[in-house]
């Protein structure tokens, strides 16, 4: 019986200096991406089996990764729209856009720890080139297929990030990702839905629980007891859980759902962890992180 020959994956990874794309090319090869950074525009094409004169005999089912960013030769963000459009048209590449972004302030400290120069900013502020740098990428960033913001990320939130967006793991459908968060240190840059849970009653006000967190039984049981959860979580499951089907069936490939409180340790992260359960129970590939956790 004939079987379908797979698909080479393309992912081209784009994004503002100093956000990581050089270590999500790391992270990718890591999970079986064959990875290349910086090559100019106009070879890009021959890298890719079936496309503009690649072999197309060469690397059935491969994954390709591919960085491009400011500093390659001849870049154009409408030129890399232009090829992105072309691979996907070829009919037989499954190709996505990654876009890496990061909080401007962040960036600066950055470059200002590592002393590196901006690439646009030679003779002027760093804060400048970041800037002017930004205004080039925002086409990009508007037609990623997924954006990770690596304001807040140390090296194993991306790794574990880029395995269940792109580890090999059959049919993707819907990556779902699960964060909490304290409203103080502000939203999720790249959260799609949020929930405010502070209307639940809060744990830090009891000396007993204030140490722990959301993770520990103590706080779960204290906050399951509130009257409003268990009508909360009803509605809430009863919510979400017919929309995912539908984001699916449209194309959408990576949903954030955040859940805030105050502090971000007790509430928050307790039905973050109670609502990714639920999602892995129902069948969803789910990934769960807690933004402030350990903040003080």
């Amino acid at each position: 019986m004939a079987t379908d020959t797979p698909k080479n994956k393309v992912l081209l990874v784009s994004g503002v200096s100093g956000a990581g794309k050089s270590s999500a090319l790391k992270q990718l090869e890591d999970i079986g991406f064959e990875a290349v950074d910086n090559m100019p525009l106009s070879l890009i094409g021959r890298l890719i089996p079936g496309l503009e004169g690649g072999d197309s005999s060469d690397g059935e089912g491969q994954s390709l990764a591919i960085g491009v960013d400011i500093r390659t030769r001849d870049f154009d963000a409408g030129k890399l729209l232009e090829l992105l459009d072309r691979i996907a048209a070829s009919g037989n590449i499954e190709v996505a856009l990654l876009f890496m972004d990061c909080d401007d302030e962040v960036l600066g400290r950055r470059y200002e720890e590592t002393r590196r120069r901006h690439p646009l900013a030679a003779d002027r502020p760093v804060i400048d080139g970041i800037r002017r740098e930004r205004r080039v990428m925002e086409p990009l960033r508007a037609r990623a297929d997924q954006v990770i913001d690596t304001t807040d990320f140390v090296l194993g939130d991306l790794k574990a990030h880029l395995e269940h967006s792109f580890g090999d793991e059959g049919d993707p459908g819907l990556a779902i990702f699960v964060t909490s968060f304290s409203f103080k240190r502000g939203l999720p840059r790249d959260a799609d839905l949020v929930f405010d849970v502070r209307f639940f009653r809060n744990p830090h006000y009891d000396k007993a629980l204030r140490p722990k967190t959301g993770r520990d039984r103590e706080v779960q049981a204290y906050v399951m007891e509130d009257d409003a959860y268990e009508g909360f979580f009803g509605h809430l499951t009863g919510m979400v859980g017919p929309l995912l089907p539908r984001y699916r069936a449209e194309g959408k490939s990576y949903l954030t759902i955040g859940f805030g409180c105050t502090g971000g340790r007790h509430r928050s992260v307790f039905i973050a962890e109670r609502f990714h359960a639920w999602l892995k129970e129902n069948g969803w590939r789910a990934q769960i992180r807690h933004r402030d956790l350990d903040k003080a």
